[in-house]
């Protein structure tokens, strides 16, 4: 018997499950736009992310088995390191595993107390969609280098000086208000 083939941009995730299916794949960085609008804009597009999709069932004796998507994700992208500005090269790695409900409701109501990820259950999972949004959630929230490669550039002493000259107190003004006039 020929195995059935998925479509990981329309991907059945209840028959994959029941399939036990495996899809793997490598998709170049630049073609999740999303992820790829992240880049420093002088950085060279860094090559691709390899991923893989599993589907399983796992049994349950009162109920209908629940349906599962494991999926992975490896790759690569340079940010702007936030100290130096130039950029920096960022793995990025995803394990996540997802559990599917029968409808939208359900998974908002399940997901409140789940530790793993509920998602409604559809007959058109785009995979690679999916994917970029588990990496857009894994970039780190301040990229930078251990130790950036140029040094950083030291305050002006034209900007130490203007730094040194004492400000004008706000609160002159408000004091000045409240004296009486003569």
């Amino acid at each position: 018997m020929k195995a059935r083939e998925f479509n990981p941009q329309r991907l059945d995730v209840q028959e994959f499950a029941r399939a036990g299916g495996v899809l793997e794949g490598r998709t170049p960085t630049a073609s999740l736009e999303r992820l790829a609008a992240e880049a420093h804009p002088e950085a060279p597009p860094v090559g691709e992310v390899a991923w893989r999709a599993e589907g399983r069932q796992v049994e349950q004796r009162a109920h209908a088995p629940q349906v599962w998507l494991d999926l992975s994700a490896r790759g690569e992208i340079h940010l702007e390191c936030q100290r130096c500005l130039g950029p920096v090269q960022v793995p990025l790695e995803v394990r996540r595993s997802f559990r599917f409900v029968s409808d939208e409701a359900r998974a908002a109501e399940e997901d409140v107390e789940a530790e793993e990820e509920v998602l409604a259950l559809t007959r058109a999972l785009d995979v690679p969609e999916l994917i970029e949004d588990e990496l857009l959630l894994a970039l780190p929230l301040v990229p930078r280098h251990e130790e950036c490669p140029q040094p950083l550039p030291m305050v002006a002493e034209d900007e130490e000086e203007e730094e040194e000259e004492p400000r004008p107190n706000p609160f002159a003004a408000l004091e000045a208000l409240r004296k009486p006039k003569s």
